[in-house]
């Protein structure tokens, strides 16, 4: 996949909602690939702490890989920390990583997950 491919998934998820903070493609070995941040807000995580989310996002992904035969691929992965929500999914052998503001509503967040779902299909 070319970068400029990877940046247009990016723009593409970003653009779905005002409450989307973050958009990421993490490879296989934890390397950001491409992202695109919100202008108006101040990271979470310094860049030591933001590599190891990367990487602990690529070990997750490879663990979560070895029960696809049996279980079937992951479609999303949805947490609920106390300052934000994050969703990833797979793209061939990479993850996209989303973060969304934690006072977004529950609706807001399946709308989201389902906008984001066929994008992440359509290029993997």
């Amino acid at each position: 996949m070319v970068n400029k491919r990877l940046g247009e998934i990016c723009a593409r998820i970003s653009s779905i909602s005002p409450y989307i903070r973050f958009v990421g493609i993490i490879s296989r070995d934890g390397k950001l690939l491409a992202y695109q941040r919100r202008h108006d807000l101040r990271p979470l995580l310094d860049a030591r702490n933001t590599k190891n989310q990367f990487s602990h996002i690529a070990i997750k992904s490879g663990m979560e890989y070895k029960f696809d035969k049996r279980l079937g691929k992951v479609e999303f992965v949805w947490e609920e920390r106390k300052k934000v929500q994050t969703i990833s999914f797979s793209l061939k052998r990479s993850r996209v990583w989303v973060s969304i503001d934690k006072k977004v509503i529950r609706a807001e967040m399946l709308r989201i997950i389902d906008a984001c779902l066929p994008i992440a299909k359509g290029y993997s």
